[in-house]
């Protein structure tokens, strides 16, 4: 079964080799491996031209359009069957693929597989650990993807293509794409979705927590429920998200006046017990990783 692997980045030097270099240590070896600019500035683009690897394929056309743009470009150019999502700071484990084509293969009736998650530093350090709760199948509601209740880690995701090419990005949904795209799912009754209970994303979260970005995507939210759903999601379920955005922004405004706005990853894990075991399979990965050199 071909994968198409997308690593859309913008401005990502800083961690884009190590990104790739966790792709082309896969155990599962039958990738693609989109890289997609969106018009850095810095030198993400050498960085990602640097590659010999047959499998790897850079586009770049010097414009910034945003990720939920670049993924449907992903989507639309793939070659697999199945395509992985992965944001290009970040790790994954190096067995990711593997268990996520198994898993597609043995469940027909399932659209997406997510995972779970280990939260690092940005000199990936292991900070805490989320996994879903519950059985390996979803059984999603409207009121979930309302709700932000989905358990699905977007940039974890391993994706049939025809059910991709049926659910497009809407490409103004900049910040909560992922949001929007289970909603509309939900809406068509389009979204079968199951995961493994293992943390096989390694997710650079220290530098996603910031204030500015967490309130717009909350904002973001709000709006869309209002102006895009108001006719075709019950107010009852409206008002009860009205009522957990406003009390996420006002958390967020909290931790961020007290200068703790890290604490917010251990609220988002708090439902994991953390296990010593866990953190040592993932710095192992990490240290493969970090140590592979590529054959030129």
């Amino acid at each position: 079964m071909k994968v198409t692997i997308g690593i859309p980045f913008f401005n990502a030097e800083d961690f884009l080799y190590e990104s790739v270099k966790s792709i082309l240590l896969q155990n599962y070896s039958n990738f693609e491996l989109l890289l997609v600019d969106d018009g850095s500035t810095d030198r993400s683009l050498e960085i990602a031209n640097s590659f010999r690897d047959s499998r790897i394929k850079v586009i770049s056309d010097g414009i910034n359009l945003g990720l939920p743009a670049r993924l449907n470009q992903i989507i639309q150019i793939a070659k697999g069957d199945y395509i992985a999502r992965m944001d290009a700071d970040d790790l994954v484990a190096l067995n990711r693929i593997q268990k996520q084509v198994t898993f597609l293969n043995e469940n027909k009736d399932v659209d997406l597989v997510s995972t779970g998650i280990c939260s690092i530093a940005n000199d990936c350090s292991v900070m805490s650990i989320r996994l879903p709760s519950g059985a390996k199948r979803l059984d999603l509601t409207l009121k979930n993807g309302v709700q932000g209740s989905t358990e699905i880690a977007h940039a974890t995701i391993m994706v049939r293509r025809k059910w991709y090419l049926r659910n497009l990005y809407d490409e103004n949904a900049k910040l909560m794409e992922d949001y929007q795209l289970w909603l509309d799912a939900l809406i068509k009754d389009d979204l079968k979705a199951g995961y493994i209970r293992e943390p096989l994303y390694f997710y650079r979260e220290e530098s996603s927590i910031q204030f500015d970005k967490l309130i717009r995507a909350y904002k973001n939210q709000r709006n869309v429920i209002r102006e895009k759903y108001k006719t075709t999601i019950p107010f009852g379920m409206r008002f009860s998200f009205y009522s957990k955005i406003e009390l996420k922004i006002l958390v967020t405004r909290l931790f961020n006046i007290l200068g703790i706005m890290n604490k917010l990853i251990s609220l988002r894990n708090k439902a994991t017990p953390q296990s010593g075991q866990l953190y040592n399979l993932v710095n192992d990965e990490i240290d493969k990783i970090k140590n592979f050199k590529e054959h030129q």
